[in-house]
């Protein structure tokens, strides 16, 4: 069984935004909740400034502490790696938020829309899949990933700055990307294996 995973080249982000974008329009999610963000870090004094973009997601943890602390095995992790959220389940205690060490989980409070409570006719259809008083995150697209097609922010970022695959396969190209390009993962001393690596400048 394979365990997914993605490695994030930072020397290639160019801090666009594509992926915070595909994500939102492939999943449909409501104003103000976003699985996938880019955060703009700068480092140093005027004129020596380094810049970086930094995409946050969920992580997908291979010990995720979210599934830990769930009462209703709302949060759960398949096989592959995985960690999603059966929204059936949940109860919008919001357990999971409070332990998610990446900040990567949202609160669904309401079906209203970009405009109000008066939906567009793209926003009854995507909303159509959420449900108010819920958690939701990043699901690495598992609807793609399940018909053989790589999550929507993968396939949509312009500077190849993604890559996803198998961590299991040491000859997959993320594997080769980890080993060659020194794939870090971040927050890696609280012992969840997070299945996200960046590759940083």
């Amino acid at each position: 069984m394979a365990r997914y995973g993605l490695v994030i080249d930072l020397h290639k982000c160019i801090g666009c935004m594509t992926c915070t974008l595909a994500c939102k329009v492939e999943n449909g999610t409501g104003p103000g909740v976003f699985w996938n963000i880019v955060k703009d870090q700068e480092f140093g004094e005027y004129p020596d400034v380094t810049r970086i973009f930094l995409p946050v997601q969920c992580a997908h943890c291979a010990e995720p502490p979210c599934v830990d602390v769930c009462p209703t095995g709302a949060s759960y992790k398949r096989d592959d790696g995985i960690v999603l959220v059966d929204y059936d389940r949940c109860i919008g205690c919001k357990y999971c938020i409070e332990a998610c060490p990446y900040g990567a989980r949202s609160f669904n409070r309401n079906k209203a829309g970009y405009f109000g409570e008066t939906l567009t006719s793209y926003e009854k259809f995507v909303y159509n899949k959420h449900r108010p008083g819920v958690t939701e995150k990043c699901t690495f697209c598992v609807h793609r990933v399940d018909d053989g097609k790589l999550p929507a922010c993968v396939e949509g970022c312009v500077g190849k700055a993604r890559v996803f695959g198998d961590l299991d396969d040491p000859e997959s190209e993320i594997s080769r990307l980890i080993q060659s390009k020194e794939g870090r993962q971040l927050k890696k001393e609280l012992g969840t294996d997070p299945s996200i690596f960046v590759i940083a400048p």
